[in-house]
């Protein structure tokens, strides 16, 4: 694949903006400096860096985000900034066109934190969010009063919810405190886990995603940052039924 294809593919801007990039001398491959963009590459595993910054090929993007409270979950946030500025501006723009960069996983309501995962494969998107593979989520609630047994009986056996007659059940539901509990869901209902807790005379105080199938938010990646899943973790969550 030829340098400027490999850079426009990876998000750097249109097909002329990366030929100037490397006829500018801002690219470089394996340490060397590339002055021609129609060079071609092995694009599967090539490193190089662009104005300084390194970086590695990937023909999809996967990535994990750790989603801080106060932000949307949307390319046109009304109120909140973007999810998007928490990221480099390739991955925003990965591939050109109408439908450019990442998109998320399913959404997370701007005061609820935790594990996000953006991709540009749809096929990955879908298989992730559609309710009928009954991908489980975990979710760590901080109610405003004391949880006890009966509510989180009803939790599992299901809660009606205004907008749908049919019952809503919890995959399991642990509590871990006296505010505190975990909550695992197989669907992603509006505002589920909020109406959930309302159904059975709570609120939630505070919310976070700690699991997304078999992959876990990892201890050290802070709020705000992100970081490309592994063929590990892409193995693991293809593994679900």
């Amino acid at each position: 694949m030829q340098l400027q294809e490999i850079l426009f593919s990876q998000g750097f801007g249109t097909r002329r903006v990366c030929a100037g990039l490397v006829q500018q001398g801002f690219v470089t491959v394996a340490g060397v400096p590339c002055a021609e963009p129609a060079t071609e590459f092995v694009a599967d595993g090539l490193h190089f860096t662009v104005q300084g910054v390194a970086w590695e090929y990937h023909e999809k993007a996967y990535l994990m985000l750790h989603k801080p409270a106060g932000y949307e979950c949307s390319q046109k946030p009304s109120t909140y900034p973007s999810i998007y500025t928490l990221l480099p501006a390739p991955i925003r723009q990965r591939g050109g066109g109408a439908a450019a960069g990442v998109q998320a996983v399913g959404r997370l309501d701007q005061d609820t934190t935790g594990l996000l995962l953006l991709s540009d494969d749809g096929k990955f998107i879908h298989r992730m969010s559609s309710p009928k593979h009954h991908v489980p989520k975990v979710y760590e609630v901080t109610a405003k009063h004391p949880m006890d047994d009966r509510q989180i009986q009803k939790l599992l056996a299901g809660v009606v919810l205004d907008d749908d007659p049919k019952p809503v059940r919890a995959a399991a539901c642990a509590q871990t405190g006296e505010l505190q509990l975990s909550l695992t869901l197989t669907e992603g209902k509006y505002h589920q886990v909020k109406r959930m807790i309302a159904a059975v005379g709570n609120r939630v105080e505070g919310l976070h995603r700690s699991c997304i199938g078999s992959l876990a938010l990892p201890a050290d990646l802070k709020p705000g940052e992100w970081r490309w899943l592994t063929a590990q973790d892409l193995a693991s969550i293809s593994a679900l039924p």
